[in-house]
C-alpha cells in the first residue's frame, strides 16, 4: 500500500479535500465547546443572587427576583384550568359529595365545609374563605391554624416567640398572615439550603431523640413537606402545636398516643364519642409505603428537576406525579404512561370503595348511638360502643384525609381501613345487641341524609346563616387585613397577579 504522502502527490485533489474536512471537524468542536462553556457560564451566573433577601422575607415575588424559573413554574400552581382527575386547583365540595361527612363530624366545624385544597397558592385566600374558620362575630379558632398557610408564620413566629403566636386568635393576626405558602417555609434565603422553619418538626424529632441537623439532603426534600403535611393537634390552653409521633408513624400509634393522654378534639354532637380529627397525615402514611422504604423523597414525585439550557432546577409547579409521568414515575418505572396510570387509578378506587364502605357503616353508628342515648342508655353501657366509634372513625379519618387516596402507601391504606369498617360493625353489633336486651325497637329507621342539605339540616345546622356571616366577614375585616397588609409591604401576591 502507498503511503499516504505519495497518493496525494498523485491526486493534489485529495490534499485539498483532507484539508478542508478537518477544517470543518475542528470548526464544529469548536462551537461545541463554546455552547457548553455559555452553558455552564449561564448555569453559574443564574445561580449567583442578584439582590440579598431578608431573613423572614416572606413575599415569594422578591425571591422570584433572583429565582424566575423556580417562581414561574411555582406560578403555573394558580392554573384553575389545569384541574383533572389526577391532580388540579378545582375545588370539590367533598360534603356534597359524601354527605355522610356531615354527620361524622357533626359537632365540629368540618361539617359546615370541607373541599378540596386548590394548593399552595390558594392557601391563605382558602382558610379565610372556609366556614371553619368563622366570621366577624363567631371565629373561635386560634392562630395555630395559620400555621402552615403562610410564608409570613416564621416572620410572626420570630418577632412573637412561637407559644406566643400560638395563644393568639386567628383574627389577631389575619392582617399578618397574607402571602401564601413558597419559598421561605423551606428554603434559607442565604444559602438556599432546604430548612425547617416550623417548630413542631424539630420538637417531634428531638422526642425521639433525633436532630433534625443528621437528616441528609434527601431526607430533607421529604421533611420540609412534612412540616405541614402531618398529622398533628393543638396541646393545652395554649394551643400548642404538636405532632403525635411519640409512639410512631402509623394509625395504630398515634391513637394510642391520643388514648394514653385522653386526648380528644370535640365530643361528637349525636354520638357523643369524645373524636380525633386526622388533618392531613401524608408524610406519616407515606413512611409505611414502598416508595419511603426505597429511599424516594416526596420532592422526587412531586416537584421533579427540569432542565433549561444549561440550567438544572426543581420544578415548583407543585402538582400530582401523574401530570408529569415522563419526569417522576418513569424515571424509576419503565411501563408504558397509560399502564402507570391506569395502575395508580386501579389502587386509588380500591381505597375508595373501601372507604366508601367505613363512611356508611360509621355514619350509622353515630345515628344508631344517638338513638340509643335518647331512649335512656347509661354511660356504663355506651362507653366501649364509643370507644369503638371513636377508633373507627380516626382509622378512616387517616386515610381519608391524607391526599392521594392512599396511594402513597395502598397496602397500609387497606389495612387500615379494614380496620376502621371492622370496629364501625362492632360498635353496631354492639348498639344492636343494647337495643335487644333493652327491649328497644330494632332495626332503627335511620335518616335520609342522601344530600349535603338533608345530612346539615339532620345535625341541627342554620348554613344560610353561616354563610351570610361568612360574607359579610370577607368584605369588612378580611378587606381591612388587606389594606393593612399593603400598607406594611406595598402590594399583595393577589393584586399582583392582576396587574
Amino acid at each position: 500500500m502507498k503511503p499516504i504522502s505519495d497518493i496525494i502527490k498523485d491526486k493534489p485533489w485529495l490534499g485539498w479535500i483532507l484539508f478542508l474536512g478537518t477544517a470543518v471537524v475542528v470548526f464544529l468542536l469548536g462551537l461545541l465547546a463554546s455552547s457548553i462553556i455559555e452553558r455552564r457560564t449561564e448555569s453559574v451566573y443564574t445561580l449567583q443572587m442578584l439582590k440579598p433577601i431578608a431573613e423572614w422575607e416572606p413575599r415569594n415575588e422578591v425571591w422570584g427576583e433572583n429565582f424566575p424559573r423556580e417562581y414561574e413554574s411555582y406560578l403555573k400552581t394558580l392554573n384553575m384550568d389545569f384541574a383533572s382527575k389526577h391532580g388540579g386547583s378545582k375545588m370539590i365540595d367533598y360534603l356534597e359529595k359524601y354527605p355522610e361527612l356531615v354527620v361524622l363530624w357533626a359537632g365540629y366545624a368540618f361539617s359546615k365545609d370541607y373541599n378540596q385544597g386548590r394548593g399552595h397558592a390558594y392557601a391563605v385566600e382558602d382558610v379565610r374563605n372556609t366556614l371553619r374558620t368563622g366570621d366577624n362575630v363567631n371565629s373561635p379558632m386560634p392562630a395555630t391554624c395559620w400555621t402552615c398557610k403562610s410564608t409570613d408564620v416564621p416572620r410572626m413566629m420570630n418577632q412573637m416567640g412561637t407559644a406566643n403566636f400560638y395563644k393568639a386568635k386567628w383574627k389577631d393576626l389575619g392582617a399578618e398572615i397574607v402571602n401564601p405558602i413558597g419559598c421561605q417555609d423551606c428554603h434559607d434565603p442565604k444559602t438556599m439550603n432546604l430548612r425547617i422553619t416550623r417548630p413542631a418538626l424539630i420538637e417531634a424529632f428531638q422526642r425521639q431523640g433525633k436532630d433534625i441537623n443528621s437528616f441528609s439532603r434527601q431526607e430533607m426534600r421529604s421533611l420540609v413537606c412534612a412540616q405541614c403535611h402531618v398529622e398533628y393537634y393543638f396541646k393545652g390552653e395554649g394551643k400548642y402545636l404538636t405532632f403525635p409521633w411519640d409512639k410512631g408513624f402509623s394509625a395504630d400509634s398515634m391513637e394510642a398516643y391520643f388514648d394514653a393522654i385522653e386526648f380528644s378534639d370535640w365530643t361528637h354532637a349525636l354520638s357523643k364519642a369524645p373524636m380525633l380529627k386526622a388533618q392531613h397525615p401524608d408524610y406519616e402514611l407515606y413512611k409505611t409505603g414502598i416508595h419511603a422504604i426505597r429511599g424516594v423523597s416526596c420532592a422526587d414525585c412531586h416537584m421533579p428537576y427540569k432542565s433549561e439550557g444549561g440550567v438544572k432546577f426543581t420544578d415548583h409547579h407543585i402538582q400530582s406525579p401523574l401530570n408529569n409521568v415522563a419526569n417522576t414515575c418513569q424515571v424509576c418505572h419503565r411501563e408504558e404512561t397509560q399502564r402507570l396510570i391506569q395502575d395508580v387509578y386501579d389502587r386509588q378506587d380500591r381505597v375508595e370503595e373501601l372507604r366508601r364502605i367505613a363512611e356508611k357503616t360509621i355514619a350509622a353508628a353515630h345515628i344508631e348511638a344517638k338513638i340509643a342515648w335518647d331512649n335512656g342508655a347509661t354511660q356504663e353501657q355506651m362507653k366501649n360502643i364509643l370507644k369503638l366509634i371513636r377508633h373507627a372513625q380516626w382509622r378512616w379519618d387517616w386515610v381519608a384525609a391524607a391526599n392521594g387516596l392512599g396511594f402513597h402507601a395502598p397496602v397500609e391504606a387497606l389495612r387500615v381501613l379494614g380496620t376502621a369498617i371492622q370496629k364501625g360493625e362492632q360498635a353496631r353489633r354492639e348498639l344492636a345487641a343494647l337495643f335487644v336486651k333493652q327491649g328497644w325497637k330494632y332495626p332503627v329507621e335511620l335518616p335520609d341524609i342522601s344530600t349535603k342539605d338533608k345530612a346539615q339540616k339532620f345535625i341541627g345546622l342554620d348554613m344560610p346563616k353561616l354563610i351570610e356571616a361568612k360574607k359579610e366577614f370577607l368584605n369588612t375585616t378580611a378587606k381591612q387585613w388587606d389594606e393593612e397588609a399593603r400598607k406594611r409591604q406595598g402590594y399583595l401576591f393577589e393584586y399582583k397577579l392582576k396587574e
